[in-house]
């Protein structure tokens, strides 16, 4: 997949099939419009295009919303348009002056002169351009006049997944893993880098690595212990991972740890992806180390079995 950062960087394709959205998370109802753009592209011998914006435009538009958690942050979101066969990606920065081109200007400057868009394919209902007055029937009324076809994805596909953003959000937030990962058809994902911690893990037998902390709108799950696959290098290892507090050892701050399984090697400073499998229990507070070394014993053994080792 290429990937383009200036408009005036997209080169003249044969035969564009676009579609366009802020696709967070790139769930399972984005994917159905993925597949549509990728098969009509594939019946014209043409190629398939997304564009999506950064930042997200809530957080442009609506500043004070910082409180917006999102599935994935701007690589990531690349990543996953990039798994699912995408041929080129259009990333726009979002800005106010932006959020200001008319759905008519958005057409024309950028599907028709830009893109020479042959098919562009929308999901149901979806907006765009200033106050979102872009519609369906807007891109109908106008698609024989600048020379593309317009294909709507029917409402009833889009209610039969029956998925949104902010549904796996919430799920996410209560440690609802298994919605989460119907919504997504994949785990979640989370990436960041390794750095130090105050090595307590390692005295009672359970060394972990410590993440740091995501940027403040990546959404990081509920408070817990997670069985989870780690991919550090390229490299798939199984591990559990604990998301809080820390309260038996009176912890004062978030923190994100994960023990990799029959592991030992120097990691700090690499990149790791924790893709979470499982939830297996809230986080909670123990009566001293033993009886957390213990507990962590009990989910070792859970860890191994939801990874089926």
């Amino acid at each position: 997949m290429e990937v383009i950062r200036n408009i005036a960087d997209f080169p003249q394709l044969s035969y564009p099939v676009v579609t366009s959205g802020t696709f967070d998370g790139v769930h399972v109802g984005h994917q159905k419009i993925l597949q549509r753009v990728i098969e009509r592209a594939k019946q014209n011998n043409g190629q398939s295009v997304v564009i999506t914006y950064w930042p997200h435009p809530r957080l442009v538009l609506f500043p004070e919303d910082n409180d917006l958690k999102l599935l994935s942050t701007i690589e990531e979101r690349i990543e996953q348009l990039r798994s699912y066969g995408i041929d080129y990606l259009l990333l726009i920065p979002f800005t106010k002056e932006f959020s200001r081109t008319s759905s008519r200007s958005f057409i024309k400057d950028i599907l028709v002169k830009a893109l020479h868009t042959k098919v562009l394919v929308i999901g149901y209902d979806h907006r765009f351009g200033k106050n979102r007055e872009g519609s369906f029937e807007h891109l109908m009324a106008h698609s024989s006049k600048y020379g593309f076809e317009v294909e709507e994805i029917p409402r009833e596909d889009v209610e039969d997944v029956g998925v949104s953003s902010t549904k796996i959000r919430k799920a996410l937030e209560s440690g609802d893993l298994e919605t989460a990962t119907s919504y997504l058809g994949r785990y979640y994902t989370l990436t960041s880098t390794i750095v130090e911690g105050n090595k307590l893990g390692r005295t009672i037998g359970y060394p972990t690595a410590n993440l740091a902390l995501p940027g403040p709108n990546k959404l990081i799950p509920a408070n817990g212990v997670y069985a989870v696959w780690a991919t550090i290098a390229g490299e798939r290892h199984p591990g559990m991972m604990n998301i809080g507090m820390r309260p038996t050892v009176d912890g004062t701050h978030l923190t994100l740890e994960v023990n990799l399984l029959n592991f030992n090697r120097d990691i700090y400073g690499q990149t790791v992806t924790v893709a979470f499998v499982a939830h297996l229990r809230h986080e909670e507070k123990f009566n001293g180390l033993d009886a957390l070394k213990a507990q962590l014993a009990k989910d070792k053994e859970a860890t191994a079995r939801v990874l089926g080792l």
